[in-house]
C-alpha cells in the first residue's frame, strides 16, 4: 500500500509565491528595456539611412557632433560602420582617409586596424601611412607601435628624426603644440623600461645648440651604469653645445653636474676644470651663490647676507627721522 504524501506547510506555500513574484519584478526591468530597444529613438531612426550608405564625410561629421554630445552608444555604431564602410582591397588614398576618419571619430585602434590592409613600397606613401600610424598609435597610447611606427620612418638614420617635428596637442587658439620625433621615440622607449635604448636615440642628435645638449645630459641620466670616464666626455660635449648656444642656465647645471661626480682620479681633472669655469661663469652672470657654492669664502658669505638683514629685499623698513622741534 503506498504511502500517502502529505501536503507542504503553510509557510513554505508562502515562501514558492513570494519567489515567482520576485522572479517576475526582476524580469520586468529587463523586458522593458527590450521593448525600449525595439523602438528606436528619433535620433536612431535618422542615423540608420547614414549608417547604410553614407560618405565617409557624412560620417566625419556625424562623429564630431555624437562626440561633443557624449552619445557613447551611437557613436559605437558610428565606428563600427567605419570600419566596414571601404573593404580592403583599397588605394592608399582611400585607406588613409578611412584611418583618418576613425581618428577624428575617436577610434584610434581601429585606424590602426584599417592602416594594416596596405603595404607601400618604401617611399613617400611609404611615409604617409607611417605618420598616420604613428599619430593613431600615439592617440591610444600604443608606445609600442608608435615606436616601431617612427624608427621605420628612420630607416637607419635616426638623425632624421631630429627636425622632424610632430603634432602632440592641438590648443583652444587652433594652434598646435609640436615635438621632434627623435624626443618623441625616446620617450616611447623610455616608458617601455627601455633606457639604454632611448638613450642611444638620444645621442644621434647632431644639430649644434641647446636642444642637442640637452639630449645629451638626459642620456647621461639615463644610462647610470655607464663609466665616470664616459660622463665626463659626454657632459663635456653637452657643455662645448650649450655654451655655444649661449645657454647659460644649462651650462650652470652641466657644470653643477660635473662638480657632483665622484671625486676619484679619473674625474679630477674635469671637476677642477669645472670649479674653474663655474666662478668665472658665476661672475659674468652675476650669481654670487654659484661661485660661494664652490668656493665658500667669507667675503661671499658677506654677500649672500640674508634678505632680512638690513639692505636686503625683505627687511623692514628704515624708519624715518624725527623732525627737529
Amino acid at each position: 500500500m503506498a504511502a500517502r504524501r502529505s501536503a507542504p506547510p503553510a509557510w513554505l506555500k508562502c515562501v514558492a509565491v513570494a519567489a515567482g513574484v520576485a522572479l517576475l519584478l526582476s524580469l520586468q526591468p529587463a523586458a522593458e528595456a527590450r521593448k525600449a530597444n525595439s523602438n528606436p529613438s528619433p535620433r536612431e531612426q535618422a542615423l540608420a539611412p547614414l549608417l547604410r550608405s553614407g560618405s565617409l564625410d557624412e560620417l566625419a561629421q556625424v562623429c564630431v557632433q555624437l562626440l561633443e554630445e557624449g552619445d557613447v552608444r551611437l557613436l559605437q555604431r558610428v565606428q563600427a560602420r567605419l570600419l566596414t564602410i571601404q573593404p580592403a582591397p583599397q588605394p592608399l588614398a582611400v585607406v588613409l582617409a578611412n584611418a583618418d576618419v576613425l581618428l577624428r571619430c575617436g577610434a584610434p585602434q581601429a585606424a590602426l586596424k584599417v592602416l594594416e590592409r596596405y603595404g607601400p613600397a618604401p617611399g613617400v606613401e611609404r611615409n604617409q601611412l607611417l605618420l598616420l600610424r604613428w599619430q593613431a598609435a600615439n592617440a591610444g597610447l600604443d608606445h609600442r607601435v608608435a615606436a616601431e611606427a617612427l624608427r621605420d620612418l628612420a630607416g637607419a638614420e635616426l638623425a632624421s628624426l631630429e627636425t622632424l617635428l610632430l603634432p602632440v596637442r592641438s590648443n583652444s587658439d587652433g594652434t598646435v603644440n609640436t615635438r621632434s620625433a627623435l624626443d618623441l621615440l625616446a620617450g616611447y622607449l623610455e616608458s617601455m623600461g627601455q633606457p639604454r635604448a632611448a638613450a642611444e636615440v638620444l645621442l644621434a642628435s647632431r644639430n649644434p645648440g641647446g636642444a642637442t645638449a640637452r639630449r645629451i645630459a638626459q642620456a647621461v641620466n639615463l644610462m647610470r651604469q655607464l663609466p665616470l670616464a664616459e660622463q665626463v666626455r659626454l657632459l663635456e660635449l653637452a657643455l662645448d653645445q650649450a655654451a655655444a648656444d649661449g645657454s647659460w642656465g644649462l651650462v650652470t647645471d652641466l657644470l653643477d653636474r660635473q662638480l657632483a661626480l665622484p671625486a676619484t682620479p679619473e674625474t679630477a681633472a674635469a671637476r677642477a676644470r669645472a670649479a674653474e669655469r663655474r666662478i668665472r661663469l658665476s661672475r659674468r652672470i652675476d650669481d654670487a651663490y654659484g661661485e660661494w657654492s664652490v668656493r665658500r669664502t667669507p667675503e661671499l658669505d658677506r654677500q649672500l647676507r640674508s634678505p632680512r638683514a638690513p639692505g636686503g629685499h625683505a627687511a623692514p623698513p628704515t624708519p624715518a627721522p624725527a623732525p627737529n622741534p
